[in-house]
This record gives structure tokens, C-alpha cells and sequence, in this order.
């Protein structure tokens, strides 16, 4: 799946007899598989006597240096070529051209990583310490062999990641969600908590929004259920995406919010801005951790309860983790229908268990039976998300939240993965209808849309 934009390149370049070549852009530039080679020893002590000098050079005014982009590439470029000269160095005009792209990343990059966040075909990055670089590929974990200097290498990306967030990491707080410009998400831990050094884990998503299109295309998503969910997402219905970490909850929750009408009021709450919906009137929420004092912490629960009186039409919450659940089944409850949001669980009941847990620690002593309820009545349906074995990321269960029955909360699935054969180690299958014919269907009515019979796996028939 692609992850980022391609850049066109510079074009020709110079020969080295005339002026310096400048650097291509190296931030969020597409690498070829090539330049992700292991760095040698040679090349990485050559790197840092590049930046060295480059820092001397422009010391007294770096701070426009770095802002006048043709100038720092003309002064790395330049650097390059005399710390070649002085070691009596010849090497190709494309090697050249990568150390000259390695020194940009160490002086106004992300370091080694930039060539990983380049990289189309990788979605998470682990950084576990300076020597362990790990990447996920297709849904598979493998080694990279991208490596740090040092810890302190590390930290040096790592503040170059939280600066621009006003966020702050040191061993009193070592722990830090962030986010970077093209909106991957970030955590950082630290020692003394981390024992390895410095641990960093980026989550990388897409420039260009997946569509529910793609998901049928890649085999994630049926038509038929395409078809369902955008019928519960026009017709106003209150969904919860469930699944585990990395299934592609919030993905998924960005297609569904895709359905939403375009003269509708959304308001949208993360912890780190995650969310790309396409729509105009688009208001964007992010919480916030307490300074170094302790103080003037916005939680996401602070951020539910505001949202009420910014007269939205829907409230879509990233991720419910806490206390903030009782107010977002209430928010469902008292007219802000089709209101979206997602919960870590292995499966849909086990879901509704999670909401019942995570209600109770608002501080709310509230009967179980009456957390049921409001669950109940709050939400219409549940999609669930796998990560499978091949690797691959597929909505594996589609329920409708019927009722009560007694104490319990009743659910019917509507679609189910049905898994056929394995081809290789990829694993084929359909995410089919069960039969069940949904009674939210009554509801969507009032909106005026009404589903074919073949939409849940009956046969039409003819008059």
C-alpha cells in the first residue's frame, strides 16, 4: 500500500569539476530499495566529520542557513567534497549524492531514519535502542539495517521530533506521544524506563487516504459489507471499529468517515491527530499532556465534554481508553447520532465488556446493568478488524447491537470472514453475509435508504 507521494528527482547532474550539485529534497522523498544498503562504518564516521565541519562552517548563522534550503545544500555539498579531497577519496557521483542527502538528515532531519520514512513499502518503524532498527513490511516484522551511533544519536532525533510539538522528554517525564509533519504517529520512551536506550515507534501513514474502494480492492472488505456500512454511516447509526493493536482500526475508521455527508458539522478528538477526513467543515481536537509542573493537562474526556457545546453534527473520537466512554455513550445518546469510535478488543463481546470497564473508571459508581443499557441504546453497530496471519489486515465480523435479553447486551453478526483455502502462506477468504437481516434497517428508512435483499446473502426473486 502506498504510504507517501512520490517526488520527481533534480534531474541531471552536474559533473563534480563544476559547482556542486544540490541535494535532492530529502524529506518524505520516495528511496529506491537500493539506497536502504548497510551503512558501512567508513560511511557513517565520514558523515559525522561532514557535519562537524558544515556545523563550524555556518555556526554563527544556522539558523538562516537552515531556512535558505539551496544555501545549506551548496554548504553540505561543499563539505562533502573537501572531507573527500582530504582523504584522498574517489567514489561515485551517486554515493556522493547519498552522503550528501545523510548529512541533511543529521542536520536538519530525522537521521538515519529518514531513508526508512523515504521507504513506500514500510509501515511501522521500531527503534529499540542505537544498535536494533526493526520495520514492518506487508504485515511482517523484519531487521533493518539502518543503525544509530550512540544514545545519544538517538536523542538527538528524538528532540528534533518533540521541539516542534512544544513537547518535552527527560527522566522525569519519560514517555512521549508526537506526531511528525506528514502526520505519522510517534512514541517515545526513554531510560531509565527503557532498558535497551532510547525506544522510538512510528506508525506511518498514508498522504492519500485509503478509500472504501481500496479495501474492497485489496481484498479487506466485501462489497456487500462496503455497501452495509455506508448505508449505516449516511443513515446516521453509532459504530464502533474494535480490534487489536495495528489491525488498521483507525484506516478503517477513516474510510467510514469518508460516508459522512458534506453539510454536516464534524468534530474529531485524538490524543495525536491521526484522522484525515476529506469533508470541509471539519473541526480537529487533540488533547494534551501536563507540563513539566503537572499542570494544565486537556485530557480526551475534557475534549468529549467540550465538543457537546460546539454543535456538532457527529463527534468521532479516535480512541476510547478511559472515563471519556461514559461520556461518548452519552453524546450517542442525547441526539448526536452517527458518532464513530474505536476500542482496543479482541472481538465484539469482548468489547462490550471493555466499554462496561472503561465506563466504571469515570469515577461513575453506576449499576452494571444501567452501563449495559446506555451501551445498548448507544451503539447500532461493531466492526471488527484482524490482523491476520499472512500479515494482512481484513474487517473480520460486522454485528448489529440488537437489545437486552435480561442483563446481557444481544448482538446479532451480520457479516462474518469465512476463510477458504491457503494459497501459499496467504491466507484466502470472504468477508460474507450470515443471513440475518438487520432490523436497523427500519431505521435507515427515515433517511430514505433501503438495502437489496442480496446485500445479506438473499436470493432475489422475481415476481
Amino acid at each position: 500500500m502506498p504510504r507517501f507521494r512520490m517526488r520527481p528527482s533534480n534531474g541531471p547532474q552536474a559533473s563534480p569539476a563544476e559547482t556542486p550539485p544540490p541535494v535532492a529534497p530529502l524529506l518524505r522523498r520516495s528511496a529506491p530499495q537500493a539506497e536502504l544498503a548497510t551503512i558501512t562504518e567508513e560511511q557513517r564516521a565520514l558523515v559525522g566529520r561532514v557535519q562537524d565541519r558544515l556545523l563550524r562552517q555556518i555556526e554563527s548563522r544556522f539558523e538562516q542557513e537552515v531556512r535558505d534550503t539551496e544555501r545549506l545544500q551548496r554548504h553540505i555539498a561543499n563539505a562533502v567534497n573537501a572531507v573527500l579531497e582530504e582523504d584522498n577519496a574517489v567514489i561515485p557521483e551517486r554515493e556522493r549524492l547519498r552522503l550528501q542527502r545523510m548529512v541533511q538528515a543529521e542536520v536538519i532531519g530525522l537521521g538515519p531514519l529518514e531513508e526508512l520514512l523515504a521507504d513506500d513499502t514500510i509501515t511501522e518503524i521500531m527503534v529499540n535502542g542505537p544498535r536494533e532498527v526493526f520495520v514492518e513490511r506487508e504485515g511482517m516484522l523484519q531487521e533493518s539495517s539502518i543503525r544509530f551511533n550512540d544514545d545519544g544519536h538517538v536523542r538527538r532525533v528524538i528532540d528534533r521530533i518533540v521541539a516542534p510539538l512544544g513537547r518535552r522528554i527527560s527522566e522525569s517525564t519519560p514517555m512521549v506521544d508526537a506526531r511528525l509533519p506528514d502526520g505519522s504517529r510517534v512514541n517515545i520512551v526513554i531510560p531509565p524506563i527503557a532498558l535497551n536506550g532510547p525506544t522510538i515507534t512510528i506508525r506511518k501513514f498514508s498522504q492519500t487516504p485509503l478509500t472504501a474502494d481500496d479495501l474492497v480492492s485489496f481484498g479487506a472488505l466485501s462489497p456487500e459489507a462496503k455497501e452495509f456500512l455506508e448505508a449505516c454511516v449516511k443513515g446516521r447509526m453509532n459504530v464502533v471499529v474494535t480490534g487489536g493493536t495495528g489491525a488498521g482500526k483507525t484506516t478503517l475508521l477513516n474510510v467510514l468517515s469518508s460516508f459522512i455527508p458534506e453539510n454536516e458539522r464534524i468534530v474529531t478528538i485524538e490524543n495525536a491527530a491521526e484522522l484525515q477526513l476529506q469533508q470541509r467543515h471539519v473541526v480537529t481536537l487533540e488533547s494534551r499532556p501536563a507540563n513539566i509542573e503537572g499542570k494544565n493537562e486537556v485530557t480526551i474526556r475534557d475534549l468529549v465534554v467540550n465538543s457537546l457545546r460546539m454543535r456538532p453534527n457527529r463527534v468521532v473520537v479516535g480512541e476510547c481508553r478511559s472515563g471519556e466512554t461514559l461520556d461518548m455513550l452519552q453524546a450517542m445518546n442525547t441526539g448526536h447520532d452517527g458518532s464513530m469510535t474505536t476500542i482496543h478488543a479482541n472481538n465484539p463481546r469482548d468489547a462490550v465488556g471493555r466499554l462496561e470497564t472503561m465506563v466504571l473508571m469515570s469515577g461513575m459508581e453506576l449499576p452494571v446493568r444501567a452501563i449495559r443499557e446506555q451501551i445498548s441504546s448507544a451503539i447500532n453497530v461493531i466492526v471488527h478488524v484482524d490482523r491476520f496471519m499472512d500479515g494482512s489486515r481484513r474487517v473480520s465480523k460486522i454485528c448489529e447491537v440488537t437489545g437486552m435479553e435480561g442483563d446481557v447486551v444481544t448482538m446479532s453478526d451480520i457479516f462474518v470472514f469465512r476463510q477458504e483455502r491457503l494459497d501459499g502462506s496467504r491466507i484466502v477468504g470472504r468477508l460474507a453475509p450470515t443471513g440475518i437481516r438487520p432490523r436497523l434497517l427500519e431505521q435507515l428508512k427515515r433517511y430514505d435508504i433501503e438495502l437489496p435483499v442480496t446485500t445479506f446473502g438473499f436470493v432475489a426473486v422475481g415476481r
